[in-house]
């Protein structure tokens, strides 16, 4: 198991950038991948982006891409999500995510960061 932990969310008005972090600990060595995910009420939670635990690889939802950058530093176990240009509709609950070697689905969730935008 990983164990996750978020930070950075908070309010900003629209247009503006926040930088959420993830601190991972636990076994990240057998980490293949992390991502994003985000939340509102009375909704399913979303994916936002995914990155492979070596860097290379990365995905984004359509409804980030070219504002939101997901990013890794596996030396220090710290997960990035840089949100710019953020809108209102990006306000909710963002939780990160660990998917282990072998295993088919994220299996580890951090408790989630609250980011609000307003208008």
């Amino acid at each position: 198991q990983v164990q996750l932990v978020e930070s950075g969310g908070g309010l900003v008005q629209a247009g503006g950038s926040l930088r959420l972090s993830c601190q991972a600990s636990g076994r990240t060595g057998t980490t293949y991948a992390m991502g994003w995910f985000r939340q509102t009420p009375g909704k399913e939670r979303e994916f936002v982006a995914t990155i492979r635990w070596s860097g290379v690889s990365t995905n984004y939802a359509d409804s980030v891409k070219g504002r939101f950058a997901i990013s890794i530093d596996n030396a220090r176990n710290l997960l990035y999500l840089q949100m710019n240009s953020l809108k209102s509709e990006d306000t909710a609950i963002y939780y990160c995510a660990a998917q282990q070697v072998g295993r088919p689905r994220y299996d580890s969730w951090g408790q989630g960061t609250q980011v609000t935008v307003s208008s």
